[in-house]
């Protein structure tokens, strides 16, 4: 054989694709979990399109799930980011959502899987510029009767949850399909995990305006930073507006930045000991120490959606 001094270069060494994003179904296709090619990972249960795990590249988890969460679909989640719609809490005032339980029936509806979109990484840089995307839907034509009936008007919702390696976004699209306006609320109910409560500062909500919902919903400014050291729940809308970060930090080093977009209010919630006590789902009771509820929303006032409108908002959570 001539051995031939410019033959061409074997194929093995050609670089081969850039790792792609990997998207898994589970629990008899109750959950979609998606996991970036350097690690990181999100779990979404398809009742309610509640996000119910997020984690960095270490494994670490970042939002904080009740150990006695029914992830079965008997009722919603405790923890993780349940979707709140078309009304916050209950508003028995309210006529159009005067029927409908606590939160709405967002979180308590089976949402389909739309799919999966990718950015993949380039070679160049390995796996560190890969995303995902998985998107959700939920319309009046594939809700429960009872909800139909609760609330008869027609709607459409995508919600859709992007990982990169640096950060988790949620965004919803609500459209009114029918023939009349609706007005609704909605908020993404975010239970973000930290080590220690007592060491935990909020900031980027100076000056703002908020309800205290614990003492006789008051309306108050917030002055400097917030500590957490009892019973809190919190509606705040915040001075400078949804693209201003509000950063949770824990022993003066920054964990969270949620940045908003369309999503004018953030609530703050810590249930502290007495309540967590009388919540039937939440476990270990002692949880309220590894939890603070930063939830992006738009809660104060309605939002009146004409026909063939469309409403969008999101939340980017970056570690």
């Amino acid at each position: 054989m001539v051995d031939r001094p410019n033959k061409p270069t074997a194929l093995a060494t050609t670089p081969g694709l850039p790792p792609q994003p990997q998207v898994n179904f589970s629990h008899d296709n109750t959950r979609v979990s998606a996991v970036l090619p350097s690690g990181e990972s999100v779990e979404v249960l398809l009742f309610g399109a509640t996000v119910i795990s997020w984690k960095n590249s270490a494994g670490v988890e970042k939002l904080w799930l009740s150990d006695a969460a029914k992830l079965d679909g008997t009722k919603a989640v405790r923890g993780g980011i349940p979707i709140v719609f078309p009304v916050f809490g209950t508003a028995p005032d309210h006529a159009a959502t005067s029927k409908l339980a606590q939160h709405g029936f967002a979180r308590n509806s089976r949402w389909e899987f739309l799919g999966k979109s990718s950015s993949e990484s380039s070679p160049s840089a390995g796996a560190s510029d890969a995303s995902i995307k998985l998107d959700f839907g939920l319309s009046s034509a594939t809700l429960d009767q009872q909800f139909k009936e609760q609330w008869p008007y027609t709607f459409s919702i995508i919600y859709s949850v992007s990982l990169t390696p640096e950060s988790l976004t949620t965004a919803i699209v609500v459209t009114n399909d029918g023939d009349k306006p609706f007005e609704f609320q909605t908020l993404m109910h975010t239970y973000l995990r930290v080590k220690d409560i007592s060491k935990i500062q909020i900031t980027g909500l100076e000056e703002a305006e908020y309800i205290d919902k614990v003492d006789a919903a008051k309306t108050k400014t917030q002055s400097g930073a917030i500590t957490i050291a009892g019973e809190t729940d919190r509606v705040y809308t915040p001075a400078k507006g949804p693209s201003e970060p509000v950063v949770v930090a824990e022993g003066g080093e920054t964990v969270y930045s949620v940045v908003r977009d369309n999503l004018r209010d953030v609530v703050v919630w810590n249930p502290w000991a007495e309540k967590a006590a009388a919540i039937g789902d939440f476990a270990p009771k002692d949880g309220f120490q590894n939890l603070v509820c930063v939830e992006a929303g738009s809660v104060r006032g309605w939002t009146t959606l004409d026909v063939g409108d469309a409403f969008e908002g999101a939340q980017t959570i970056t570690v």
